[in-house]
């Protein structure tokens, strides 16, 4: 599976974005996606995942509230829309695939990873 992130930029505080997720190479409806983020000098943090129908979402803590992770599995594309967002979230955002079809917050379980996209948000 091949993943392809967009939609990162520069954004105000309070602003929103949506970022993209798409995927090729294989089916990409049975696959568990999550999104993940690493700020400079930080570990790559979990953010929000989606199970294989789209019915089970799990958020972190910090994001609950202002991100929603959704997918197209006809589309073969899974989102994050970001709302109010803080200088904090900002970070390179990426994307990734589990063959497990559920969801999961842990970086290790997931098989297949997108290039990252950049979220800067000002003050």
């Amino acid at each position: 599976v091949q993943l392809q992130a967009s939609g990162g930029g520069l954004v105000q505080a309070g602003g929103s974005l949506r970022l993209s997720c798409a995927a090729s190479g294989r089916p990409f409806g049975r696959y568990g996606m999550g999104w993940f983020r690493q700020a400079p000098g930080k570990e790559r943090e979990f953010v929000a995942a989606i199970a294989w129908r789209g019915d089970i979402t799990h958020y972190a803590d910090s994001v609950k509230g202002r991100f929603t992770i959704s997918r197209d599995n006809a589309k073969n594309t899974v989102y994050l829309q970001m709302n109010t967002l803080r200088p904090e979230d900002t970070a390179v955002y990426y994307c990734a695939a589990r063959v497990d079809a559920s969801y999961s917050r842990a970086p290790y379980e997931y098989d297949y990873w997108g290039q990252g996209t950049l979220v800067t948000v000002s003050s």
